[in-house]
């Protein structure tokens, strides 16, 4: 990204809305259980000649928005307008990139491209004529007549990206396009779109993407709408004035990038609901996280040069992890009270610190203790385990439990993360075969 381009117009953000969100919410009728609120009341506006990024973890309403936007789906509340009116389903001036390259593999590049035109009507020789054009300019001139098996990660979302432009829509909206592909693939193609975005090459106005990488975000938009989960609403827009191409070391850019860890890790004094483990009691959702990443970023966080205290984002970049990755492992160390994370810092506990300096049986043994202590599913289910006379129970049983409070996915995603903690704490430990929780390790 050192070559010189010309920006788009800075005025041009200022102009006539092509997209507007007004108070858009999303609700899944989940019956006995009550409802899944996931989007609560979204603003939003997308206006010429701007990229706006969605940015925040896993489940926070991001690509349901998106869906939205592109209209895939009708919200349960609020209005969605393009161009001024009122979008009751998909429009041919929104185009849509998604994080799975959803290619045709029985057909070609030229013709998995041409598939758009060809449900709009268009004529053959106009229609290969438009989707040549559209492969030259994405860069795979020579590959139009391979198929999808025949091309890497990278040239397979360059294939759904000249799919979406080929149609010449207003608007792209992109669900996390780069995060399918590796470190150094994802970086060529972000900087490849960045420039013909600067360069007005594409037939677009806009983009609207979703992004659960704080970096890529300040890198490739104008603004960041910062979404909170539990339910999925923005809790921070910010406006990002560096001109293109960025360089991520410049101090202004680590500046925003610490502001936006800052944001997302600060204390708001929000209702139960609005955290990463929404519920109480055993009702509390729990990630899979493993027990080995949380020792690591114990290890990491306890020696030099951190001592303890760690700044989130160059921890981040030390680890190469992105915030759907190393968040869910800070905040379950935070559940256990193994960690505190506020202003883009995480900082151990004391337990934390004699946890990175003891012993395997010491560390199972502090991990007992905390699991017991703060996580009510994990202290439930070892009670009913010690009451019973054969200390057996069934698995289906807690999870008909959790199903009381939250879908079938998370109740399962849930048992399977306090099953994983308890086996490591050797609190007690499960026969899949059997799907039976036992004090004893059946084998």
């Amino acid at each position: 990204m050192d070559a010189t381009v010309t920006p788009r117009k800075p005025e041009a953000l200022d102009g006539t809305p092509l997209v507007t969100a007004e108070k858009v919410g999303q609700t899944y009728d989940k019956g006995a259980s009550g409802s899944l609120v996931v989007l609560e009341s979204v603003d939003l506006t997308l206006r010429p000649a701007e990229i706006v990024g969605l940015l925040g973890r896993s489940g926070s309403g991001k690509s349901t928005l998106l869906r939205a936007i592109a209209g895939l789906i009708t919200p349960s509340s609020g209005t969605i307008t393009f161009q001024g009116r009122r979008l009751t389903g998909p429009s041919s001036g929104i185009a849509v990139v998604f994080q799975s390259f959803a290619l045709f593999p029985w057909l070609t590049v030229l013709q998995n491209v041409e598939v758009g035109l060809e449900a709009q009507g268009v004529v053959p020789a106009e229609r290969r004529k438009r989707a040549l054009a559209a492969i030259d300019l994405i860069g795979l001139d020579g590959f139009e007549n391979a198929y999808p098996k025949e091309l890497s990660g990278g040239m397979r979302q360059r294939v759904g990206l000249a799919r979406a432009l080929v149609v010449h829509p207003k608007v792209l909206l992109m669900d996390e396009p780069f995060s399918a592909l590796d470190v150094l693939t994802a970086e060529t193609l972000r900087t490849d779109l960045l420039d013909l975005w600067c360069e007005g090459r594409m037939p677009i106005e806009a983009i609207l993407m979703v992004t659960h990488n704080i970096e890529e975000a300040v890198l490739m938009c104008d603004r960041i709408l910062i979404f909170g989960s539990n339910p999925g609403r923005v809790i921070a827009e910010i406006r990002v004035d560096m001109p293109q191409p960025r360089n991520r070391l410049d101090p202004a850019f680590r500046a925003l990038v610490e502001d936006i860890y800052a944001r997302m890790t600060a204390r708001t004094g929000a209702p139960t609901r609005d955290g990463l483990f929404p519920g109480t009691g055993i009702a509390m959702a729990l990630p899979p996280v493993s027990t080995n990443l949380m020792a690591g970023l114990i290890e990491t966080v306890a020696a030099a040069p951190y001592r303890g205290r760690a700044d989130l984002p160059p921890l981040a970049q030390e680890l190469h992890l992105d915030i759907d990755e190393l968040f869910p492992v800070a905040e379950t160390l935070q559940l256990l009270r193994f960690a505190d994370l506020e202003g883009g810092d995480i900082t151990l506990t004391a337990p934390a610190l004699r946890f990175a300096d003891s012993d395997v049986d010491e560390r199972k043994r502090l991990f007992a203790q905390h699991l017991a202590t703060y996580v009510p599913l994990a202290a439930h289910i070892r009670r009913v385990l010690d009451e019973r006379p054969t200390h057996q129970a069934p698995a289906r049983r807690f999870r008909d439990e959790l199903e009381d409070h939250m879908s079938e996915t998370y109740a399962e995603r849930t048992l399977q993360a306090v099953t994983s903690w308890a086996r490591y704490a050797e609190s007690f430990a499960y026969d899949e075969q059997a799907d039976l929780f036992t004090l004893e390790d059946p084998n």
